[in-house]
């Protein structure tokens, strides 16, 4: 389940509200392509910014669409121990393989309050917990120390690390089990963790280019490194144009420009400057992603 490349899906919206319909096609899109995942309300899917209900009804609308074709790792996670706790319990009710629960963010835990919370959580909730190291967004950065420490609590099964730092990556997988598993945060780390014994990506370009993404993780797995290094430096210019502005103003307007969602993002985010449009255009259709 926690291999390969998983998307970490955007949250389509129609005038202010989930577009359930395109959720759908985008699932199916993501599943067509080969996807080995998906992780509805990350980051990417705007999980900050919608309501308990919004939040659940995507969850499920995922699991339904999906219908057991891939493993749903439904984002959980928030600054409040007691609502990831409710949100965790949801994800397992509707049929969630696991839970991706992000570090809490603005309350600024010290490293033992960070274990402490996450313990609490999987001890409330049998069902695979992914630990989410993400400090440019949430001021806290889990150190190897405390993720290592957490591994050893049964169902705490693997962590998406995205602080940017390989040797926080080294030090991380020399100190826990092979059964535990390390997932790439970061697009254009992807083939450098996996070269240091990470087993794919939670990915924001797989989106967009799920079948793309999919063949340069595939191939690392099987041990073509050569042709898994072509792909990464292809798509490159990907991984870094959509991360030009927040993160998901880029990729919602690549999937706006090929036609899959409506261009609509919640405040506080806003639209893509023309700027940076017009840099992601030419980085779409280098890669023949948009005529």
């Amino acid at each position: 389940m926690l291999k390969g490349a998983i998307t970490a899906l955007v949250t389509p919206m129609k005038d202010g509200m989930v577009d359930e319909e395109r959720l759908r096609n985008l699932v199916d899109f993501q599943i067509k392509n080969g996807i080995s995942a998906l992780v509805p309300c990350g980051t990417t899917g705007e999980a900050a910014t919608l309501s308990y209900e919004e939040h659940m009804r995507v969850i499920e609308i995922v699991v339904e669409q999906s219908n057991k074709r891939v493993p749903v790792i439904a984002g959980t996670g928030s600054n409040s121990t007691h609502e990831t706790i409710y949100l965790t319990e949801f994800a397992k009710k509707v049929g969630c393989e696991a839970a991706l629960v992000v570090t809490p963010y603005y309350n600024k835990p010290t490293q033992k309050g960070l274990y402490e919370h996450f313990k609490a959580i999987a001890d409330a909730v049998d069902i695979p917990i992914v630990l989410y190291n993400v400090p440019g967004r949430t001021a806290v950065n889990m150190l190897p120390d405390t993720v290592i420490k957490l591994s050893k609590i049964k169902n705490i099964v693997a962590v998406k690390e995205a602080s940017g730092s390989l040797d926080q990556v080294s030090e991380i997988i020399a100190g826990v089990s092979p059964d535990f598993d390390l997932l790439s945060g970061d697009d254009s780390l992807t083939i450098p963790m996996m070269a240091l014994g990470a087993k794919g990506v939670i990915s924001v370009a797989s989106n967009i280019a799920p079948k793309e993404v999919s063949s340069m993780v595939d191939f690392w797995l099987n041990g073509d490194h050569e042709e898994a290094r072509k792909l990464h430096l292809k798509l490159f210019p990907l991984f870094k144009g959509i991360f030009i502005e927040t993160n998901p103003i880029p990729i919602k307007k690549a999937l706006h420009l090929v036609g899959i969602i409506e261009n609509d993002i919640r405040l506080p985010l806003v639209e893509m400057t023309p700027e940076g449009t017009e840099k992601l255009k030419k980085i779409l259709k280098d890669l023949n992603i948009l005529n």
